[in-house]
Parts: C-alpha cells; structure tokens; sequence
C-alpha cells in the first residue's frame, strides 16, 4: 500500500495523556466542589443520616453524568487516553457509584425512619416509595445499578457473550432517566435556585449529549459520509485473512496507524456482531486493511465476505500511536496476531526503530515478509523470535541483548494478555520509565 505519511510527532513537555487525565480531573473535582456548594446553599436539613443521604445522592447523580462522559467515545479523549483505561475507569466509577447509591437509600430510609421514631428502616422505605413522589423510580434505579454492578464483575464478565453483556448495559440509560426524575421530583438541591437548577439540567444535558454525539451521531456522519465497503479479502495462511475496505473521502478520515474499528460487516447473518479489528497497515486515503486471524465463528467467517459487502465501522478508536512518542527512537514488540497494529505504526513512525515479532513457530509469524521488506526500507531492525510460550523467551537478558538502549527509546506492545503481562514485567525490570512504555488492551474495547 502507498502509505500518506504523517508528519513526525514531536515530543511535547506535557504529554497528551496527561492533559487530558488532569483535565478530566479537574472537571470531576469543579463539579464536586459545585455540587457541595448548591447542597449547602439549599440547607442541610435536619438529621445526620438525612443529610449523609442527600450528599451521597448527590454525588451518585454526579458519578452516573461522569461514567456516560467517560464510555461517550468522544475522539479527543480516545486518542489520548484510550477506549481501554476510559473502559476500565468507567468500571471502577460503576462501583463507586453502586456504593453511593446504596449510600444514600440505606442513610435516607434510615434518617426518616429515626425522625419518625420506626425501627423498622424497611417499611419506612416501602412507605416512602408509596407516598413520595418519584422514589419509587429512584429503587427501580438502584436495582438496574445492582443488576448492572453484578454482570460487570470479573466473573460474570468471562461468561456472557458481549452481544448480551452489551444489551444488558443499555439499561444503564433507563437508569438514568429515573435518576434525573427522581432529582427532580424529590431533590431539593435541584430545585432550591435558579442557578443550582441550570446546572443540574447542564450537567444531565452535557453528559447525554456526549453519548448521543459519541456513539451514535458521529459514527452514523462518518458511515454515510463514506460509504466503506469491502475492496477484496486476501488469505495471508490457513487461519489468517486480509480484508481492504474502501469508501469515499478516505483521506478525510481522521485514522491513525496503531488504532482499530469496531468492525459490522453487514451480512445477513452477521450484520448484528461488532468486532475491535486493528488496522494492519497505515491508512493511505484510499483504502483501508485489517488482518485477522480465525480465533471464532466471526473473524473465520471473514475468510468468506464478498466484495462490495457494506461495511458499518465505528472508530477510529484507541491511543496506540505516534500521538505519545516521548523518544526519537523506537522498540515494537508484538505477540502473534498482535504483530497487525505494530506493522502499521513502523510505517508511520520516523527515527530508528527496533521490531521483535515473538511467536511460537515461523508458520505464525502473519505479515512477516511485508514487516521484513518495510523495515528494510526505513532502515530498521525486525528480530523473529521462535519459541514455545513457557519458558519466557521474551526475559530482561533477550530484550537487552536484543535492544542494549531498550531504556533510552519507546516502547510499543501488542500481543496476548500473558504475553503483555510478562514483557511489562520485563520493561520495569531494565528501567524503562514507565511514560515511555505505550500499550493498549484491545480486548477491552468491544
């Protein structure tokens, strides 16, 4: 492929990363800081556990607007801080909320139940729910919360196929429908003044404008702006195929090397699966290529599209790329099929750069002929190395004696989830500071 080059990514004092980490803190905290303001201004009421509850409400409200901004998929933020830690701080704002939430019913019901002299904290929240406007949404909240809390779990998350764990977590927006009508039939925060009521109703807007703008209007413009569909499919050995897609206006197409698409192909039989494919190569304004390897019924179905089948994509997603170089030189390490995003970054990436492709035996080595022929032409060095998985063969003495400098360039890594837990081991080990080291857990992302 005729590759459009992007101009070399200088390094920057202030890494992109942190930007956008210290500004998505800022954020959190600026609201927190406006939410405790309006609380006071409001009144706190009367009774310890009725005002623990509201401020845990509050705070809840506040987490629930935070967790939509943060799966909204909104590019600025992708690129610089990835689909994968935005997923996995969502994750963990989804526990502190859970927790909140339970907060504020348990210290509620309780409070009123002290203040109305009952002992008995469960028939006060039932005669609450019958009597008070809108707190019986907010307990059909709470349960979608914990119905959400338990399939996210480690545990649950293994068994369930993404399809349903996907449809599951669309309950997370009737969650948040009954939350906001509960703040706004009940929450005496939200209504005590004009101003605390403009920014509720500005927090609320901003964080479903986000998702709506994020998931939905942005992929359908690109989608009907360009049109992909697929080009040609190529098989690259017996479980491993090619496929290039193309469209209208690729060039405007804001895709870097390094990230992937979620992937519909729109087959009668398939055009419900998404798939986090990478890019195989770096996009060059005509065409685009990813390269798959058959690991379940969707990728080996691939093997068998036809040209012109339409294609739905979603992305360009993820935050491995040249955005977060630190050094003038590079080290890539790939694992297997892993090897398709790193291809694509050598292609992009400027200065010397060292490529090590670890697979079990050379059959696996997928795009080792087109990796070898572009290293040649840029000047880097491409290490095959062979081997079963146990013992390591990716230990602190081989990445050395491959790579002497290894602690003085960027690190890129892509591979299987052990493989990747091994070699970051490796880095801190030979002292590779940390900013330089740049992965991204494309599992993750679907």
């Amino acid at each position: 492929m005729t590759t459009v080059q992007s101009p070399p990514t200088p390094a920057t004092a202030v890494r992109p990363r942190v930007v956008a980490r210290t500004g998505l803190y800022a954020l959190l905290a600026a609201n927190v800081a406006a939410v405790t303001y309006f609380a006071a201004d409001a009144g706190l009421g009367s009774g310890a556990l009725v005002v623990l509850g509201r401020f845990a409400g509050l705070y809840g409200a506040l987490l629930m607007a935070f967790q939509l901004l943060l799966v909204a998929r909104l590019p600025w933020l992708d690129r610089r801080i990835g689909m994968d830690r935005l997923t996995r701080w969502h994750r963990w704002t989804g526990f502190g909320l859970l927790w909140t939430l339970v907060g504020h019913v348990v210290f509620i019901t309780c409070g009123y139940a002290g203040l109305a002299g009952s002992t008995d904290p469960v028939g006060q929240l039932v005669d609450l729910a019958e009597t008070a406007e809108g707190v019986l949404r907010a307990v059909v909240a709470l349960g979608l919360v914990l119905v959400l809390g338990a399939v996210s779990a480690r545990w649950a998350r293994r068994r369930l196929a993404y399809e349903t764990w996907h449809f599951i977590h669309l309950y997370a927006y009737v969650a948040v429908v009954l939350a906001f009508t509960h703040q706004i039939a009940l929450g005496t925060t939200f209504t005590a003044s004009s101003a605390a009521t403009a920014y509720w109703y500005t927090v609320w807007g901003a964080a479903l404008g986000a998702v709506l703008l994020g998931r939905l209007g942005l992929p359908l413009w690109r989608n009907l702006r360009h049109r992909l569909r697929v080009e040609a499919v190529v098989p690259e050995s017996d479980d491993v195929v090619s496929v290039y897609v193309t469209g209208r206006d690729l060039d405007r197409l804001p895709a870097r090397a390094g990230q992937f698409f979620l992937w519909r192909f729109l087959t009668r039989d398939r055009w419900w699966q998404a798939n986090p494919f990478s890019l195989s190569a770096a996009p060059d304004g005509t065409r685009l290529r990813l390269t798959v390897k058959a690991a379940g019924d969707g990728s080996a179905a691939l093997r068998h599209l036809r040209p012109g089948t339409r294609v739905f994509a979603e992305g360009p997603y993820g935050a491995f790329t040249t955005l977060h170089r630190t050094r003038p030189d590079a080290v890539l390490i790939a694992g297997g099929v892993g090897v398709t995003p790193v291809r694509a970054l050598l292609e992009e990436l400027h200065g010397h750069a060292v490529v090590i492709h670890r697979v079990t035996a050379e059959r696996d080595a997928v795009l080792h002929g087109e990796l070898r022929d572009l290293a040649h032409a840029k000047g880097a060095d491409v290490h095959l190395v062979t081997g079963p998985p146990v013992p390591d063969r990716l230990s602190a003495r081989d990445l050395s004696g491959l790579v002497p400098d290894i602690a003085e360039r960027d690190v890129y890594l892509c591979g299987p989830p052990p493989m990747m837990r091994a070699v970051l081991a490796t880095l801190r080990e030979l002292g590779v500071p940390k900013r330089q080291i740049h992965f991204e857990r494309f599992s993750l992302a679907g």
